[in-house]
């Protein structure tokens, strides 16, 4: 497994379908809501590949990660307000880098401190710094703004090539930009002495220690890149939404990042992306539909634990080699077979949470719910028990429909193996 998997196999063609996609979606999706979705969709990759330098290509697990994020967010909107005094002859569009270089401070800051450690001491003091940031938040008010933020106006700057960034859609194409230098540059990143040193220091620290490199000054710089552009997104951010928050550099935006990375897959580079698409969809989608959206994604974050480690970027790592060979066909049938008894458990699992949810706190609604267009009394026995008997029976034959799948891998795996030079 490696962050640079995806990148050898397809190389230019990837990126450059990619970035097609990005200037064309406004057009393929015309919505002033999707473009909404699309510019946070934006934002948060960033933000969520800065995240992996951390975890995926240095193995520094961090629970304070929208620190860097906020604070640089923070810094931009006072920015964004000196642009609109006057006292600032510079474009809103650069914005986005003097909030990566605020962010990289920040991460030489807290790092020096942070990094001397590595494993849970790590985790546990990017807690506490976390912690003692959003503390700080409620009592700097001449930084923060208290509980009510900081607001800014994007179009006060001078304009550039015509851009005045007050259309949502030239914000947008702005963040489509600096998305893509940040990712090209995190990618470059990778593939520089100091990427690959940070991936020996993740996998063996004594051994890159015994020949002459210092693990702690490797985090450290690794964790001044990741700052540094958690900064643009956050710069990004202050630019896109007007105003930031404490909410922004809270544990819970940290904990965000951290479930995207991890479900996208944090051992490939574009794992992040997959998660940051997938994650954001969850948050802005699910969350009309049913409030309890959370416990949702806290089942998904779960499930890619226990059954998928490596996240969905090791799901498709694992399906490549049976393409190529052209016999990925073959596990088709298992996969139809298994994904419907697995319906049928997501359907009854559905059903009995929804039904809980409903009866544990909106109780005040009256016992009728809809769920699946059907309206159920959640007060009637007869719905609790429909919901157990599916729920039950799903996962009896969604049981039995894993030594289909297993038996069609091992034919998979027998079949690469033969054919292996």
């Amino acid at each position: 497994m490696t962050a640079l998997s995806l990148g050898r196999r397809a190389g230019p063609i990837v990126w450059f379908l990619a970035i097609m996609l990005a200037l064309l979606l406004p057009d393929l999706i015309p919505s002033k809501t999707a473009l909404t979705k699309m510019c946070l969709i934006g934002i948060t990759i960033v933000f969520a590949l800065s995240y992996n330098i951390l975890l995926g290509q240095t193995g520094l697990l961090s629970f304070g990660h929208a620190v860097y994020f906020g604070l640089s967010g923070f810094a931009a909107i006072h920015l964004i307000n000196l642009i609109g005094r006057h006292q600032l002859p510079i474009p809103v569009l650069i914005v986005p880098l003097f909030a990566g270089l605020a962010g990289a401070a920040f991460g030489l800051l807290f790092g020096i401190l942070s990094t001397r450690r590595h494993g849970t001491a790590f985790a546990m003091i990017s807690l506490a710094i976390a912690e003692l940031v959003a503390a700080s938040s409620l009592i700097l008010e001449s930084f923060f703004g208290g509980e009510s933020g900081v607001t800014t106006d994007r179009s006060v700057g001078p304009p550039l090539f015509g851009i005045d960034l007050i259309p949502q859609i030239q914000v947008y194409y702005l963040i489509v930009a600096w998305g893509v230098l940040s990712a090209v540059t995190m990618y470059a990143f990778t593939r520089t002495p100091l990427g690959r040193m940070a991936a020996a220091v993740r996998d063996n620290p004594e051994r890159a220690e015994f020949i002459g490199y210092s693990p702690q000054v490797v985090r450290l710089l690794s964790f001044i890149i990741s700052a540094f552009f958690a900064g643009v997104a956050g710069g990004l951010a202050a630019i896109n939404y007007e105003i930031m928050t404490a909410t922004n550099l809270s544990t819970a935006a940290s904990g965000s990042v951290l479930i995207m990375t991890y479900i996208g897959g944090a051992g490939f580079f574009y794992g992040p992306i997959i998660g940051a698409i997938v994650i954001s969809l969850i948050q802005l989608s699910l969350s009309d539909v049913t409030p309890a959206w959370l416990l949702y994604l806290g089942l998904l974050f779960v499930i890619t634990v226990l059954f998928a480690p490596t996240g969905i970027a090791g799901l498709i790592e694992r399906h490549l080699p049976p393409l190529r060979a052209r016999i990925l066909h073959r596990l088709i049938p298992s996969y139809l077979v298994s994904a419907a008894a697995g319906s049928v458990l997501a359907v009854g699992a559905i059903a009995l949470l929804e039904m809980n949810y409903h009866v544990t706190l909106n109780a005040h609604e009256g016992p009728l719910l809809r769920i699946f267009w059907i309206q159920v009394d959640t007060a009637q026995p007869l719905a609790w028990g429909v919901a157990i008997v599916v729920t039950v029976c799903g996962f009896l034959l969604f049981r039995r429909t894993w030594p289909l799948v297993g038996g069609a891998w091992n034919e998979i795996d027998s079949r690469l193996r033969k054919a292996a030079p």
